[in-house]
């Protein structure tokens, strides 16, 4: 295994920077969301059936009035989220105010609700920083109404949705061919699938970290291992709540939802399940991590009081003999010998030889 393939991965000064912490715990349902208006909306509408598809870019959401109730699929995708903007659009297709407010929240948990005369569903979308090593999130609405879809971004440099775009723009292909309610289970699809990548990232993270406490384990250890967990707890927040969110989609009564659509959203169910159980597998494994790194930390300490222990006792017998032969008594064997220093010199050298022959034959050390 090479380190370079895993070290863009890794920020070390993040490892003990505990603002991370901060921005997981800090959401507080509870409290008034305070959103900053983007400085510039981008609008794209793709308006489309089975024979044509037509793509638009707009910058004023007045115009996208024009594509209700057209005898076409239209998804209008909403990139950069303003007040007044998302009011006016919402308006415009009958959108409930309760919706309004979750499209205008700030780190919603994701949900699915449904209010006549649309489908409502929101979750996050999810990003791997190779650079800072952390999961990154963005907000992601949707609306699933009669012949319209709406999905709302919060940053329009990115998302995963350009498959879909691609799709959209093959004649015969399913999208084309289906109705608003199949774009919808795309849409969310796509994000699903979007979390392997996501977790695909951290499970290299976590392969080379595993790899690197069995070989060494330091302080450096611990705080990627605390590192990680803060990741995986963002993760689980984010991932976890998207099987209700599907869920409710599936159990839903809405005329909005044809019976053969549901046998998709019951993959994306599949789907998120299984993400959901590699996010514990994840977590257990950052636990079996730590553990090990405490092992590990715990048998170095045992190698060296083991180390210490031999030594006092090879040490043990040189200090008896000089304590002996130092001591001022008048008579004492051999203190006027002309051998006698070599006599104790020898005795101090031999002694610890035999202990450390015994020692080796017992499998002490």
């Amino acid at each position: 295994m090479t380190a370079g393939k895993y070290l863009k991965y890794f920020n070390v000064l993040s490892f003990f920077d505990t603002k991370r912490t901060r921005d997981i715990f800090k959401v507080n349902p509870t409290a008034e969301a305070i959103r900053e208006d983007a400085i510039k909306t981008q609008i794209t509408v793709f308006d489309y059936n089975s024979n044509t598809v037509n793509e638009y870019n707009f910058e004023e959401v007045q115009t996208c009035s024009n594509f209700k109730n057209n005898n076409n699929i239209s998804w209008i995708n909403i990139d950069g989220i303003r007040k007044k903007d998302i009011e006016a659009i919402c308006n415009q297709f009958g959108v409930h105010y309760l919706i309004i407010e979750d499209i205008l929240s700030v780190g919603q948990r994701p949900k699915m609700d449904e209010l006549d005369p649309v489908l409502f569903g929101l979750l996050n979308m999810l990003y791997f920083n190779p650079q800072s090593g952390a999961v990154e999130t963005e907000q992601i609405s949707i609306v699933l109404g009669k012949d319209f879809v709406l999905s709302f971004q919060e940053d329009a440099t990115r998302d995963v949705f350009n498959p879909i775009r691609e799709k959209l723009r093959i004649q015969g292909s399913k999208l084309r061919t289906n109705g608003a309610d199949y774009l919808c289970y795309a849409l969310i699809d796509m994000i699903v699938d979007h979390y392997y990548v996501v977790m695909e990232k951290i499970g290299e993270r976590i392969e080379f970290l595993e790899d690197r406490i069995v070989r060494s384990s330091n302080k450096r250890s611990l705080a990627e291992i605390n590192a990680l967990r803060k990741e995986l707890i963002v993760l689980k927040r984010n991932v976890s709540p998207v099987r209700e969110l599907v869920n409710g989609f599936i159990r839903s009564d809405s005329d909005l939802l044809e019976d053969k659509t549901t046998k998709y959203f019951k993959d994306v169910y599949d789907h998120i399940v299984q993400a959901n159980d590699m996010a514990e597998n994840y977590r257990d494994m950052m636990i079996n991590l730590q553990d090990l790194y405490l092992s590990n930390v715990n048998l170095k300490m045992n190698e060296v009081m083991k180390v210490m222990a031999v030594v006092t006792c090879l040490l043990a017998p040189a200090t008896v003999i000089g304590g002996i032969f130092g001591m001022n008594f008048d008579k004492l064997p051999y203190i006027h010998n002309e051998n006698g220093f070599y006599i104790a010199a020898f005795l101090m050298l031999f002694i610890p030889l035999v202990m450390i022959l015994l020692f080796r034959k017992r499998g002490w050390f």
